[in-house]
């Protein structure tokens, strides 16, 4: 009967580099930190990008081989999950666009009347004001929302996620307001035709 080889210690560094490795690693934090700021534009990015690297980084703690070596691959590892943020982020900016060209749930079909629901005219001014301004300009002026982000001095995308909040935050008030009418558009609302 043969006895099993002895176990490949090859596949996995001995325990005094990997330590020094890692060490390496937590003493360029400084140097990471830069390279990460420089491509980011928040620090909060920063630190969360470059703590999930070093999570990365202690749970393959057996690939690092030698200081040198460990230095790079970290990088990799920050190149990488830049790659993913922003990925994520134009993912992310997509779908702000597609919400920011639906219609406002709560105003009515085209053909169902120039009136919209007086209850949402009773409730807007109590949404936080750019909220408010940002229902006002897109939803109930038709302005693009390129165009009132250009006049309030914010991104697009910014734009664009404040008037996602608003529309969020204007129909959960509408909901508490009108009831259910608001969930089906406020169509068959009877303030509106105590408005008139």
């Amino acid at each position: 009967m043969r006895s099993p080889p002895p176990p490949s210690h090859a596949a996995s560094a001995p325990a005094p580099v990997r330590e020094e490795a890692l060490r390496t690693l937590l003493d360029h934090r400084d140097r990471f930190a830069s390279f990460l700021a420089s491509r980011v534009d928040s620090q909060v990015v920063v630190e969360e990008l470059l703590q999930a690297a070093y999570v990365k980084a202690l749970e393959k703690s057996a690939a690092l081989r030698d200081e040198e070596r460990a230095v790079a691959w970290f990088y990799r590892l920050l190149r990488n999950a830049l790659t993913d943020h922003y990925r994520h982020r134009s993912a992310e900016a997509r779908a702000l666009e597609r919400e920011a060209r639906e219609p406002l749930s709560v105003q009515a079909e085209p053909g169902a009347g120039s009136k919209v629901c007086a209850c949402l005219h009773g409730v807007l001014p109590s949404l936080k004001p750019e909220y408010a301004h940002m229902v006002r300009q897109v939803d109930l002026e038709e302005q693009s929302v390129s165009e009132v982000a250009r006049e309030a001095g914010v991104t697009p995308n910014n734009a664009m996620v404040r008037l996602h909040r608003a529309r969020q935050a204007l129909k959960a008030r509408l909901q508490h307001t009108c009831g259910a009418c608001a969930s089906s558009g406020c169509l068959d609302c009877s303030c509106r035709s105590e408005a008139s």
